[in-house]
């Protein structure tokens, strides 16, 4: 059957058109693959990172674990943006005699008075166990970007008390913005509290109370 001028053209051009169409498919899917895997290369840094800072921060406040005055409680904090160290601090209850001097608060203390203001915006906290509601009030009062912890409140409540809410409720329940991650390098900081020498200190904190 003969094919009209018309017709011939009108094919010609859908023929044209068809393989730019499948084309810009095909490039799609690897512009989506690329940005995945952008996104999970970051994930990937900043999850090695967070486990890279916890473990330094468990074998820190491991070395009170060989004093008379040993704590599985350890924090840092840390610039969120140039991940400078700003203040690295221990749970300082029985030394200081003062119920509220956990090593989170201690640190956020000394990290404002450093520098001589009331906001942590911009900044990151590491803690070796969860905050307990206290200590992730004052993060938030604080303004930190995020808080990250290795053991939790129902691995530190096997051997001291505890009071049962988690960090991530204290922050949801608040107005304001802070990401909790965690736990992060749980066994190495669950090894604080399984020492030897911290679980006598426990048993006389217990008779203590």
């Amino acid at each position: 059957m003969p094919v009209s001028r018309r017709t011939f053209l009108s094919s010609a051009g859908a023929a044209a058109v068809l393989p730019l169409s499948l084309r810009a498919l095909e490039l799609a899917p690897r512009n989506v693959l690329a940005s995945d895997m952008a996104d999970k290369s970051a994930t990937a840094s900043s999850a090695a990172l967070d486990s890279q800072r916890m473990k330094a921060l468990a074998a820190f406040t491991a070395l009170t674990l060989d004093t008379p005055s040993p704590v599985p409680f350890g924090a840092e904090i840390f610039h969120t943006t140039t991940g400078e160290s700003l203040m690295r601090s221990l749970n300082a209850v029985g030394t200081d005699h003062d119920p509220s001097s956990h090593a989170e608060v201690r640190t956020i203390r000394l990290a404002c008075q450093k520098l001589k203001g009331f906001s942590l915006a911009g900044y990151t906290l590491y803690t070796t166990c969860e905050p307990c509601p206290m200590c992730m009030s004052d993060a938030l009062w604080a303004g930190l970007d995020r808080v990250v912890y290795g053991a939790t409140i129902e691995d530190a409540n096997k051997f001291c008390r505890q009071i049962q809410i988690s960090a991530r409720e204290v922050a949801k329940r608040s107005d304001m913005t802070c990401i909790v991650d965690g736990p992060i390098e749980q066994a190495a900081c669950l090894a604080l509290f399984t020492h030897p020498n911290m679980q006598k200190a426990f048993k006389l904190w217990s008779v203590k109370r």
